[in-house]
């Protein structure tokens, strides 16, 4: 299936503009596919921070705060135990 591709209007200081242009892929491939391949991997970082901080969060210990990633080892020091392993 083909994308249907939307054209837009973007605006950009000359100077800018002017560095852009002079690139070797947008001289190869245009300012069109080199600007649609910058959002993508924009959207793509912007994803994969997204995914970063939830993890964060969900192990956060909240009484540390955001940013330090909760001690498990108390609470799991006695799984170890529980485990049955087969006899070879």
């Amino acid at each position: 299936m083909l994308n249907h591709m939307k054209p837009i209007q973007v605006t950009f200081d000359e100077t800018l503009l002017a560095r852009l242009d002079r690139h070797p892929m947008v001289r190869e491939r245009g300012r069109s596919a080199v600007l649609r391949k910058a959002a993508s991997d924009f959207l793509k970082r912007q994803e994969a921070e997204e995914i970063d901080r939830r993890y964060r969060a969900g192990y956060a210990d909240p009484a540390k705060g955001d940013c330090e990633l909760r001690d498990w080892s108390g609470e799991l020091k006695d799984w170890a135990a529980q485990g049955v392993w087969p006899e070879e």
